[in-house]
């Protein structure tokens, strides 16, 4: 989510445990998210990212029916245009409060959550009562489990138009041990990119950025570029590439924003070298 607040924070403004909204730059509105790991459980270890792990989270257990309480709750909300009476989005456009989507996200890779396929059935079966707005459903993930088969079960319930954005920072296990401080790969990250790309369109989520002051080598970016032109050789349908930096500020200090015309010229490159679509953020 590209806010100023954390999930927790817009969470417990809204005295909610599971679900929080945010205006997405990359979303281009309105987002309702899902927090599926309350317990801040994550495979990987961002440098940039902004979620500050408090090991007192890690017995709290994601519960279906609070979560689909909160989440009516606010869709009504929605509904009945009163998201404006909230001070904290009170002076945000009415444009900006259309809303694009509810997102399973959060503090945590989403699909570690126990319950991922339940989560998803009850959101569809959700929004598919002629109570509730319509509304397109969106995965927000590092990539690593959509192999996994209750992960699996619960995609099979997304709808064409719903969406699913895959992160990708770098394209070698060393850049991404550096940067996303992860044992997983980047072999087994493409693998799964692949394996979902085939089956229906993703996004591309690029985060690139300084840490410790030393930015990304030209040889990562290579590595990383020609891991997007493999994907979509090998079959995966990739919709659009969304490279960005550090907006809210991240847990470690050390990690520090890459210039605009540096980002810029990594999608010029990815656009010339994939013939992908990719825009900055």
């Amino acid at each position: 989510m590209d806010t100023p607040h954390t999930s927790c924070q817009l969470r417990e403004y809204l005295g909610n445990r599971f679900v929080y909204a945010a205006i997405s730059q990359r979303a281009g509105g309105l987002l309702l998210g899902i927090e599926m790991t309350p317990n801040q459980k994550c495979n990987y270890d961002c440098v940039y990212c902004y979620v500050k792990r408090d090991p007192a989270n890690a017995r709290r257990m994601f519960n279906v029916r609070v979560m689909l309480a909160e989440l009516k709750e606010l869709l009504q909300m929605h509904r009945l245009g009163r998201f404006k009476e909230l001070s904290i989005f009170s002076k945000v456009p009415d444009e900006l409060l259309r809303l694009k989507g509810v997102a399973l996200s959060g503090e945590g890779e989403p699909t570690l959550c126990h319950c991922f396929a339940e989560v998803v059935s009850e959101i569809v079966n959700l929004r598919a009562t002629a109570q509730w707005p319509d509304f397109k459903l969106m995965l927000i993930t590092n990539g690593s489990g959509l192999n996994q088969q209750p992960v699996r079960q619960g995609l099979r319930q997304f709808r064409t138009s719903d969406e699913i954005w895959v992160k990708l920072d770098a394209g070698t296990d060393e850049a991404m041990r550096r940067i996303n401080r992860t044992r997983v790969t980047a072999d087994a990250v493409v693998n799964n990119m692949v394996a979902m790309g085939q089956w229906r369109p993703i996004f591309v989520q690029s985060f690139f950025c300084a840490f410790e002051g030393v930015e990304p080598r030209e040889d990562e970016i290579d590595a990383y570029i020609r891991t997007l032109a493999e994907a979509r050789e090998r079959g995966a349908s990739i919709a659009g590439v969304q490279i960005y930096s550090v907006v809210r500020p991240p847990a470690n200090p050390a990690c520090t924003r890459l210039p605009l015309n540096q980002l810029s010229s990594i999608a010029r490159r990815v656009r010339a070298e994939t013939g992908l679509c990719a825009e900055v953020y």
